[in-house]
């Protein structure tokens, strides 16, 4: 599988998501965010953590006008396959990749720690390399969590089975504890726990292995 792992200035989880997709047997290129094409044959485009261009405005809202961007949503609407983590979940809900978008935490405060998920769904690729009901932990690192989405959206992500993972103990007021949801065509996930940081036994945990071991296989069987 080739990979490509856009960059933004103030992105900080670019490199843990090229180790994480590197482990897993991909085939990874780091795309600086002024680019206005993606590398050849690329499968799959990794939009990581961090704060880019400083939050300003709105998280994820300056990043989404970057010349890349263009490229990634061009790449998605061919059936490419997107994977947008903590900031790149609020970039993929700027450029409209995704439905909803992720709100000031409840509690108004920065939140750092691991947390237990419950998978939604193995009906992905992302997460065919879970049960249905399985519970994993993934860290988060946000201040702008809370995912919200109109009541026309939710019912969307609910019939359509589109919600990936849910927050066992909600830490940022999501609505209906989601951690992160699926585009309709299942290509594209954003979420907002780090499942790039659970891959390394030394680091705390492995639970995010499967993500990216099952979505690297997949390709591997085509």
């Amino acid at each position: 599988m080739r990979a490509a792992v856009i960059v933004f200035p103030g992105s900080n989880c670019d490199r843990d998501m090229a180790v994480a997709l590197k482990a897993a047997g991909a085939d990874v290129s780091m795309v600086w965010h002024k680019d206005a094409s993606l590398p050849d044959n690329v499968d799959l485009v990794a939009v990581p953590g961090g704060f880019s261009f400083g939050d300003y405005l709105r998280c994820g809202a300056i990043a989404a006008q970057s010349p890349i961007c263009k490229a990634v949503v061009a790449h998605a609407d061919r059936g490419g396959y997107v994977l947008g983590v903590c900031n790149g979940f609020q970039v993929l809900t700027e450029t409209g990749l995704l439905p909803g978008a992720l709100m000031r935490n409840a509690n108004l405060k920065f939140i750092c720690k691991t947390v237990d998920l419950k998978v939604e769904t193995s009906n992905s690729a992302f997460t065919e390399g879970y049960n249905a009901g399985d519970s994993v932990g993934f860290p988060v690192a946000h201040h702008d969590g809370n995912y919200t989405v109109d009541a026309e959206g939710l019912a969307a992500l609910v019939a359509e089975d589109r919600i990936a993972f849910t927050y066992a103990d909600n830490p940022n007021g999501s609505i209906n504890n989601i951690a992160g949801v699926l585009s309709a065509n299942r290509r594209v996930l954003g979420m907002m726990p780090h499942p790039e940081r659970a891959v390394d036994a030394g680091h705390g945990g492995t639970d995010g292995q499967a993500l990216f071991r099952g979505l690297v296989g997949q390709f591997a069987q085509a």
